[in-house]
């Protein structure tokens, strides 16, 4: 059946569509299925369908566990379980910080629970995934320019040269891309990533992304990598080394799609996350 956008396959029985979002990612639509069963319809965007798809890949391999359930998919088009309304985010306005910090650690904790199935193939390494940084790193370097990317640079090589449990991940965890419903808080939208199960934490440390009395709080900060620690069993001065490399990551794909205001603002994170990682 069509819907608007896309032609969808016809066992998958989609008897209404709404469409709720519209980015550079995808469409996504709210649907109900046949019996009134609520889904989700991603349709992906070709300026990050790779990511999408190991995304999918990533999504299937767990089949649920800690993850929203792929239920079909056809090409660039996935299927999804309706993973509910409120997102850690909403939580966070409701109950606080930390709190929602441990339960973006349970939800870590739980996708990342070991399997009997291989992973999927095509997942992406960290040394392609840090291209952007190493890059700009690089540019920086060739100029002259004094910046934080030539030293998180330098630090990604050297986690990298020294990975630990290493796993796949989701790749892009943040308070928006986990949700509650009937199964509980689940994470959807994943990117597909391999390597180090420290990275997975990083992305938390950016966000929610408007929320600077967070995200610029070294209070906040050394909590958030404490919890995240305990979680993963791994030393604290690890998770941050990670969120610093990450944020600056970040900060070259904003510097890489021009987006000045976003990448200043990644970078304060950055000397956050640098202030406490140097007292740590």
């Amino acid at each position: 059946m069509r819907i608007g956008h896309p032609t969808l396959p016809a066992e998958w029985r989609v008897e209404s569509a709404d469409l709720i979002a519209d980015t550079t990612a995808g469409s996504v639509y709210d649907v109900k299925l046949a019996g009134g069963e609520p889904a989700i319809i991603k349709q992906l965007k070709p300026k990050v369908l790779e990511d999408g798809l190991r995304g999918a890949d990533f999504l299937a391999w767990r089949n649920g566990i800690g993850c929203v359930r792929l239920l079909a998919r056809d090409d660039t088009i996935l299927l999804m379980e309706h993973a509910g309304t409120t997102t850690l985010r909403d939580h966070l306005v409701a109950h606080g910080d930390d709190d929602a910090t441990r339960i973006a650690a349970e939800v870590l904790a739980e996708y990342h629970r070991p399997s009997d199935t291989p992973p999927p193939e095509g997942l992406q390494p960290l040394s392609r995934y840090f291209a952007s940084l190493f890059d700009k790193a690089e540019r920086d370097r060739r100029e002259g320019v004094a910046s934080p990317f030539a030293e998180a640079a330098a630090l990604a090589e050297a986690l990298m040269a020294d990975q630990r449990d290493i796993r796949p991940l989701h790749g892009d965890l943040h308070h928006e891309n986990i949700v509650s419903g009937p199964r509980g808080w689940l994470a959807i939208d994943p990117a597909g990533l391999i390597g180090d199960a420290a990275l997975d934490a990083a992305n938390m440390f950016s966000n929610p992304l408007d929320r600077f009395d967070l995200t610029r709080n070294e209070e906040r900060v050394a909590s958030m990598a404490g919890i995240f620690a305990e979680t993963l069993r791994r030393d604290v001065r690890t998770i941050l080394r990670y969120a610093f490399a990450y944020g600056c990551l970040s900060a070259a794909w904003h510097d890489e799609d021009g987006n000045a205001g976003d990448c200043d603002d990644e970078l304060a994170v950055v000397a956050a996350v640098r202030n406490v990682l140097m007292q740590a």
